[in-house]
């Protein structure tokens, strides 16, 4: 199987997933494969919701609408074209995945495939309905992945690298487990956006999606500000608003109420607005309906300090500030060449060879 072979295979689950948008559920006839998969894809879908609280229709249909629009001719041949492919001596990789949001582990399993490498996926117990059904229509579409493509529940076992992505305290388990293998092991890191105060209305309701998509769990999404001392916080909270119908979901009110409490009960200082809490702490992995914001005095200590916490950062979203920054409303919407952590997964599949 060559490389057009394994790109025209993803952008045809790209045009499945184009009948799963944020525009709702639409059955398009004149998608490969439709009348085989629409209807058991739609039953993962709701069980995919059933199995995990945080997974609601809402952002399973935004993640897919992402994959969709990146699994084009166009977009993949562009992201692959810089690579040298040589299938020759084909290697298996392993997949660790994370659950935090739908198809997180997506992009590795697509990074893996598309290098031309086999893949044994162990997914997180959160998220493992989703990504078999695509990996069937893949194997459906171009018949070679059938043997390219095995998840397991078991230990991992006859493989030549892996990828894990976990907390900071499995990546210690993990570093030391697969000591002897290559390996990516990606730990905690969050995002954060940078204001002056200067922002329009529109770039801060743009903010909002990169605060509250998915309730905040990703790693893409902004967890802390970093505010100039003189920054008032009116003009953020009402940016903030439209997004108050999210106290309605029950998991993530429960966390909001615990928080808060917890907050009273310790006597720290705090702003809110009914479903966002905002409070001053030099830490980046803020508590669930929780934003940490810090003060910087200038500009060239904010690009100190956020060169000194790289490690712990995904994303910058900001305006002018860096040159490696995000536009604000982005941080959920990848490229295919935006790698976490800055890792180079199909360098890393072309280097095992």
């Amino acid at each position: 199987m060559d490389l057009q072979q394994r790109i025209n295979a993803f952008v045809k689950l790209g045009d499945f997933l184009s009948q799963f948008t944020n525009e709702g559920i639409q059955k398009k006839e004149n998608i490969l494969h439709y009348d085989l998969f629409f209807d058991g894809f739609k039953h993962q879908i709701k069980l995919a919701q059933e199995h995990n609280g945080w997974f609601t229709k809402e952002n399973i249909l935004f993640a897919l609408t992402g994959w969709s629009n990146q699994l084009t001719q166009n977009t993949i041949s562009q992201w692959t074209s810089k690579y040298q492919f040589n299938t020759e001596n084909l290697k298996t990789i392993a997949i660790i995945m994370a659950g935090n949001i739908p198809l997180v582990g997506f992009h590795d399993f697509l990074s893996v495939l598309i290098s031309g490498q086999k893949v044994l996926v162990k997914q997180s117990s959160n998220d493992q309905h989703l990504l078999p059904f695509l990996a069937k229509y893949l194997e459906y579409v171009e018949p070679e992945f059938k043997s390219r493509i095995k998840f397991t529940e078991a230990k991992l076992e006859h493989f030549d690298a892996v990828i894990a992505t976990g907390s900071d305290n499995t990546a210690r388990y993990f570093e030391y487990y697969f000591k002897d293998q290559p390996s990516i092991i990606r730990k905690n890191r969050n995002s954060v956006a940078v204001l002056t105060g200067n922002e329009t209305e529109s770039e801060l309701k743009a903010l909002s999606e990169d605060i509250f998509r998915y309730y905040g769990l990703g790693c893409r999404n902004v967890s802390k500000l970093l505010v100039p001392k003189t920054y008032d916080f009116d003009n953020f909270f009402k940016a903030m608003y439209h997004w108050h119908p999210i106290i309605n979901q029950a998991k993530y009110a429960n966390n909001y109420d615990y928080n808060k409490a917890v907050y009273l009960m310790s006597e720290f200082k705090m702003l809110e607005n009914g479903f966002l809490m905002l409070k001053e702490d030099k830490s980046f992995a803020s508590p669930i309906a929780t934003l940490f914001y810090e003060y910087y005095t200038s500009e060239a200590d904010l690009k100190t300090q956020l060169e000194e916490k790289k490690e712990q950062i995904q994303c910058v979203v900001s305006n002018g500030i860096l040159d490696s920054e995000i536009k604000f409303g982005q941080t959920q919407l990848p490229n295919l060449w935006d790698y976490a952590d800055n890792v180079d997964t199909i360098t890393f599949s072309l280097k095992i060879c």
